[in-house]
């Protein structure tokens, strides 16, 4: 059968590092209506505060269905590439990750699409939804 996987990004935010703006909570309750009938089997967000407002707005409107925080659904770099040749102000951005980050990121990304992107488990098709970032959901 198959595994049906919903990936949304986090409702608006302000600050942009911060809670969920009144639009992004409006975002979030719209998103869960439009979403209401489809017969999820679980709802996984990042960890940051933003996502999790999100996941729970949208789950309002998913009776049952349980929530859980995951750090496959968080936000990282999925792959690091070569500063040489980037952009300046793209290779900044890199810059700012911890040589940590950098080498933990491919490392979730590989677990996340381990987890998520695979054929549906059992006798019928399977429905998940992941809210996250802007990389992940890139």
């Amino acid at each position: 059968m198959t595994h049906f996987l919903y990936v949304v990004r986090h409702g608006q935010a302000e600050p942009h590092d911060g809670p969920l703006s009144p639009a992004g909570e409006q975002q979030a309750r719209l998103t869960g209506q439009r979403l209401k009938d489809v017969p999820f089997a679980g709802v996984y967000h990042g960890p940051l505060p933003r996502a999790a407002q999100t996941a729970r707005l949208i789950a309002a409107c998913l009776p049952g269905v349980p929530v859980s925080a995951s750090d496959l659904a968080g936000d990282y770099l999925l792959s690091v590439p070569d500063p040489d040749g980037l952009p300046p102000h793209f290779a900044d951005f890199l810059a700012g990750f911890s040589p940590a980050e950098r080498a933990a990121g491919p490392k979730l990304a590989a677990a996340a699409l381990d987890r998520f992107a695979r054929p549906a488990n059992g006798p019928g098709d399977s429905y998940e939804l992941i809210v996250t970032h802007n990389f992940l959901v890139g």
